[in-house]
């Protein structure tokens, strides 16, 4: 592992908005790959962190999140597929990679999803609430899609307009 965790990419940087490639190799690189996005998650503070994010454009995203029955969910999935069902939920959503301000955003309530671990077992994830909208945003992750993308253009300028840089984050190209 590196001396310090990856930075995280901000919005602007290409490999935010570039779909990502199914992961393939299952081996050592990819442990420490995990390895290193939980370090990066971790000194930001944040619940869910995508390959991209860190300038990795595989399909593959970790997780460290409040799971609604007041626990935590924690852990990664690679070449996840998304289904989600259940009322809409009007909650406050954020990014690492637009960092500093939050917007509401509609988003179902409950989603699952499906993909493999870090040795290619298959792996289903499902979660509500706050946890079903952050497999949600990972997910729209590794389509090229941030959380600003679902915002009409006035509110995503604004939100870009709010934005503050942290330690953790890339510069902003």
């Amino acid at each position: 592992m590196p001396d310090s965790p990856p930075k995280i990419r901000v919005v602007g940087d290409p490999v935010l908005a570039t779909p990502a490639a199914e992961v393939t190799d299952f081996g050592p690189e990819l442990a420490t790959l995990i390895e290193d996005m939980f370090a990066s998650l971790a000194v930001a503070e944040g619940v869910g962190l995508a390959a991209p994010q860190i300038g990795v454009g595989l399909a593959l995203f970790v997780y460290d999140c409040p799971d609604g029955t007041g626990g935590r969910a924690r852990g990664h999935i690679c070449n996840p597929s998304i289904t989600t069902s259940g009322p809409l939920d009007d909650g406050d959503e954020g990014c690492l990679s637009v960092p500093g301000p939050y917007h509401e955003l509609e988003r179902p309530s409950e989603a699952t999803v499906r993909g493999v671990d870090r040795t290619g077992a298959p792996v289903t994830v499902t979660g509500t609430g706050y946890f079903a909208r952050c497999l949600q945003h990972e997910t729209d992750h590794l389509k090229g899609v941030l959380y600003i993308d679902h915002l009409p253009r006035n509110r995503r300028r604004r939100v870009l307009r709010d934005m503050e840089p942290y330690e953790w984050n890339a510069p902003i190209p």
